[in-house]
């Protein structure tokens, strides 16, 4: 299997009553399908916040100035379309006052209007019991780094 190293950067949407904004794709080479936040390649001469904003705009129509400038590095290894795909991406949050906010495809390259399945906002309880795997695994810690605040961290979940 071809191995591609690609850094990337992907947004951790938040609405109003802190329910996630996981985008649900289909692997177009064996039909997998798994849960992920909106985002994609950083692309040369760009950093990973331009890059989370321009997905964000691209994947959601949602505000792209939404996204706070801080993230976390996590370490990627996932297999996609027969090839496999490793680097860093840096996780940013995104918090919308509305709840569970409309959102625009259009923006969408051809392929991924084919492959993104669904979206959904889902309440962060509920991640460990979607029927797909949710990317990257540890979603809840990295939200919990970003917003040390909120109802999902470790300390809440005994």
């Amino acid at each position: 299997m071809d191995t591609t190293h690609r850094p990337a950067a992907r947004v951790i949407c938040l609405d109003a009553a802190h329910r996630l904004l996981l985008l649900r794709w289909r692997d177009p080479f064996d039909g997998t399908r798994l849960w992920e936040p909106t985002g994609g390649g950083i692309e040369p001469g760009e950093t990973p916040l331009a890059t989370a904003r321009r997905e964000l705009a691209e994947e959601t129509g949602l505000d792209p100035a939404a996204v706070l400038d801080r993230s976390v590095p996590v370490d990627r290894d996932v297999q996609w379309n027969g090839k496999r795909y490793i680097g860093t991406e840096h996780l940013f949050v995104a918090r919308f006052t509305d709840e569970q906010p409309s959102l625009v495809r259009t923006g969408l390259l051809s392929d991924e209007q084919v492959n993104l399945d669904t979206y959904a906002w889902i309440e962060w309880s509920d991640l460990t019991s979607l029927p797909d795997p949710v990317e990257p695994p540890q979603l809840l810690a990295v939200l919990d780094a970003l917003l040390p605040e909120g109802p999902w961290g470790e300390r809440n979940r005994s």
